[in-house]
């Protein structure tokens, strides 16, 4: 839908005051108005409150935040992202580096499937294979190449990769190894898995689960005995759900949810910072001369940005304004710089690059992020402050954003957006954002046309960097010649929010939003 720009006789403050009131209004709304779902879990029950549809099991084509705790409590990798962002051993008790293109890696002794299978090379192998063989996966652009597996004994073998993958630990923490024989090029619909829990019924396309304890389990057995999987997509619904104790987590919460549920007895808030980076992100398609191609310009503007006021007043303090081009929870972000308010600044500035009177159009995807639409409404009265004229287009989820966001359906200035992290790598984001290519851009692929080929040559060439001191030093420098672009009107990243029951403990949230299934308890 198109937004009707506000009155430009709206002042910042009140459009803040209003940001914020208005979020809060809107939900309370359907909380009063809505039933919760049905169905209080047992007491060896754990009931999860997804707030969006676990389609699978696997993870071939999709992975959102929350499903990777469910993914990977059934189907296993074998290495994990856990605490401190460090790499952790899974199916495999070794995974060494030990040339610049070879890994040597051992499947742990007596590792077995639900059904009592043991985990082999060739399902290893198998894996690789599969993931490279579907089309529009969000994992394999987060590889420069794919491995290539050399079985060298029963439980041993080698990855091979063409260039230098330093990271292909962390990496391949995003691959879930399944029986070669039941592996397909698709996301797998069976639950036939390494992990602590097997499915006892699923029912997918409702993105409803039940699994119990696997008896096969190779690792010490979780101490719930059941767990319940439901998606509940109206977080007003969820909210209601964990108050009455139907649901016992619910994820990726709202500030205005967090803010319901702060100091509720029964009801814990778990926080922690966050890899996912939400930018404001210019259009990188503009041609020659025009003023957004101008990095003068593009810097004047984010002065008319007021981010502390949007952290305190519409994110409600559930967010960090970034100092860096990517979230600085992430290994190997840096500081690079800090967004300063200074609309007099702007003001002069873009008068003397000849860009005052300026209009410009924000688009973004409804639920990018949280508070979105207050937080683009406060961003139209900033830049009006210092004369800019801004105008709002807002897309459904499952409209044609894509189609924008690739440059095929028309023109536009700055995008909201969100972009999350499923390595705790800061290398990934940067690629992902930042590592953009003629060729990539001939298919839309280069995030909102962003290719510049000394940004990205230093980047393929730090990632090959098998130094870890040196590839520190290189990614360093290569986000402060990205800061020196301006891609940003603004950035953020907000903080990963739970809650939780009391009666939940165990439950340690990963920055990447996940947290170990097998390693919660459930109390009276």
């Amino acid at each position: 839908m198109t937004r009707t720009p506000l009155s430009e006789t709206l002042s910042r403050r009140t459009l803040l005051q209003w940001g914020a009131a208005g979020g809060a209004a809107i939900t309370l709304g359907p909380l009063t108005a809505c039933a919760g779902p049905t169905g209080a879990p047992g007491p060896g029950t754990l009931t999860l409150g997804l707030n969006r549809s676990l389609v699978s099991l696997d993870n071939k084509l999709n992975q959102f935040d929350a499903a990777v705790t469910v993914q990977r409590a059934v189907r296993q990798t074998l290495t994990r992202i856990g605490p401190g962002m460090k790499t952790q051993l899974v199916l495999a008790d070794r995974f060494e580096m030990t040339g610049p293109t070879v890994w040597d890696v051992r499947l742990r002794a007596g590792v077995r499937y639900s059904d009592g299978s043991p985990v082999t090379v060739t399902d290893v192998s198998t894996a690789l294979t599969m993931y490279g063989k579907v089309n529009g996966s969000f994992l394999l652009g987060l590889f420069p190449e794919l491995p290539t597996v050399e079985a060298t004994g029963a439980r041993t073998f080698r990855l091979h990769t063409k260039k230098p993958v330093p990271v292909l630990d962390l990496l391949m923490a995003n691959i879930h190894i399944t029986p070669a024989k039941a592996n397909r090029p698709e996301e797998l619909s069976s639950g036939i898995g390494s992990g602590p829990y097997k499915v006892l019924s699923a029912n997918g396309g409702a993105g409803e689960y039940t699994l119990g304890r696997n008896p096969h389990y190779w690792g010490k057995p979780p101490a719930v005995e059941n767990v319940r999987v439901r998606f509940v997509p109206e977080e007003s619904s969820r909210v209601v759900a964990i108050r009455s104790g139907e649901l016992d987590v619910i994820d990726t919460l709202t500030p205005d949810s967090a803010e319901q549920l702060q100091g509720l007895p029964g009801v814990t808030l778990e926080e922690t910072a966050g890899t996912r980076l939400c930018v404001l992100f210019y259009n990188f398609r503009k041609p020659k001369g025009h003023p957004l191609a101008d990095p003068r310009v593009r810097k004047a503007l984010t002065y008319a940005i007021d981010g502390k006021a949007l952290v305190r007043d519409v994110l409600t303090g559930s967010a960090e304004q970034t100092d860096g081009v990517v979230p600085l929870a992430l290994q190997g972000a840096i500081r690079t710089g800090s967004y300063a308010f200074d609309p007099g600044l702007a003001r002069k500035t873009l008068r003397t690059l000849g860009a005052d009177g300026l209009k410009v159009k924000i688009i973004w995807e409804s639920g990018e992020f949280a508070a979105d639409a207050s937080v683009m409404e406060a961003v139209l009265s900033m830049l009006g402050d210092v004369g800019v004229r801004a105008t709002l287009q807002e897309f459904e989820p499952g409209g044609d954003i894509l189609k924008w966001r690739q440059g095929r359906g028309g023109d536009w200035d700055i995008i909201g957006n969100g972009f999350g992290n499923p390595t705790g790598l800061a290398l990934t984001t940067l690629q992902g954002l930042y590592g953009g290519t003629p060729a990539k851009e001939r298919t839309g692929d280069a995030f909102m046309g962003y290719v510049k080929p000394d940004i990205e040559q230093a980047l393929s060439a730090a990632a090959q960097e098998v130094d870890p001191a040196e590839r520190t030093t290189r990614l360093g420098d290569v986000q402060r010649a990205i800061w020196d672009t301006w891609p940003c009107l603004w950035a953020f990243a907000p903080k990963t929010l739970l809650a939780r029951r009391d009666r939940v403990a165990g439950l340690d949230l990963l920055p990447i939003n996940s947290y170990d299934l097998s390693a919660v308890r459930l109390g009276g």
